[in-house]
């Protein structure tokens, strides 16, 4: 299935996508991929975090949550086999989280070339710009990975005319101008924000950061395309708690209204 598919068939359901977020080996390798099987069942796409060390652009759960996988022995390679196990499992878009660093110390053909051999479908960069390095955004294109980039409430005009253009995945569109987290209730401004990304791009849009109930996705669903769900899911398993109702939960928030 295509990025473009998996958006298309939940607009054809009448709701935004859902893309769970899953950290490769947490709380460890079986854990990760027993949590896979439980979120396929309500994801159009998944996003699947890779382990780093300094993860600016994350809150304290998903941090957490990286830091356990590293001390687990995570690496490289294993997120490899993950994502091959995850392939395994589901022909559903798969898109790695990764920042740029480990990009840069494996060397970036090598690393997305083992990525898409490995079955992902595209890459998230949160913290690289992508005018800053556009060889290595064409490196990855060249091996058939799409790409994602974050835009934010922030962005301006001409930020997000930049940018926009790079994301040949889907556009991620950050809530709020901070770090990844649940959230009871969204800023206002998105649905505007929304508008301004789609001026400068055909690829569909996702909201993250904060999106955790049925208030948060129901506010996503009707700015964007899709909404990311985090920092709810890992909350969720510190706490024992099962992940199903929480998704659930999102997934009816992301139906839109119909008028009548």
């Amino acid at each position: 299935m295509t990025t473009r598919e998996a958006f298309e068939r939940a607009a054809y359901e009448g709701r935004a996508a859902l893309i769970p977020y899953v950290m490769a080996g947490y709380p460890d390798a079986p854990g990760a991929l027993e949590t896979v099987r439980r979120v396929l069942p309500y994801a159009d796409l998944l996003e699947i975090g890779l382990p780093y060390s300094d993860p600016l652009g994350d809150g304290p759960v998903i941090q957490r949550a990286s830091e356990r996988a590293l001390r687990q022995g995570t690496r490289l390679k294993d997120v490899l086999e993950f994502v091959r196990q995850v392939r395994s499992l589901t022909d559903k878009p798969l898109f790695v989280m990764t920042y740029v660093n480990p990009v840069i110390a494996t060397g970036p053909q090598r690393f997305f070339e083992a990525f898409k051999a490995a079955g992902a479908t595209g890459l998230i960069l949160p913290d690289l710009p992508p005018d800053e390095d556009p060889a290595l955004v064409a490196l990855a294109h060249g091996v058939g990975l799409e790409t994602t980039f974050l835009l934010a409430p922030t962005s301006t005009d001409a930020r997000i005319a930049t940018v926009a253009p790079y994301c040949t995945g889907f556009v991620y569109t950050v809530s709020v101008a901070g770090v990844t987290g649940a959230r009871d209730k969204l800023p206002d401004g998105l649905p505007e924000l929304v508008q301004r990304i789609k001026q400068h791009t055909a690829a569909p849009v996702a909201i993250g950061f904060g999106i955790s109930n049925q208030t948060t996705a129901r506010q996503a669903a009707q700015a964007a395309d899709g909404a990311v769900i985090a920092s709810a899911l890992i909350r969720a398993h510190e706490e024992g708690q099962p992940l199903e109702p929480v998704l659930e939960e999102v997934r009816q928030g992301l139906f839109r209204q119909v008028s009548v």
